[in-house]
């Protein structure tokens, strides 16, 4: 193997990084796509870490945004494990 790389002609480590420069592009790229399809890059997940006890600490709004974006959470939890289960009973 060591006299192969050695035969080779000058200038052929270049194409060796091309390649594996795509084959990261294309990772990212679906890693992106991943997380664009379940659901990773909600900015207002920052808020599903309060609860009751942070009401008098929080402005109004920020509170209401609070219940809103945990009522989402829990809406698209159920329907993710929802899917998973109709999944799990088709596949058995």
């Amino acid at each position: 193997m060591a006299n192969f790389i050695e035969n080779l002609p000058d200038g052929w480590t270049i194409y060796l990084w091309l390649i594996i420069g795509a084959m990261i592009i294309l990772a990212v790229v679906y890693w992106i796509r991943w997380g664009m399809k379940n659901e990773q890059f909600n900015e207002d997940i920052k808020y599903v870490m309060f609860d009751e006890n942070d009401k008098d600490k929080m402005d109004p709004a920020e509170y209401a945004k609070s219940r809103e974006v945990i009522k989402e959470q829990v809406e698209s939890r159920n329907r993710h494990l929802a899917e998973q289960s109709a999944k799990h009973k088709n596949s058995a």
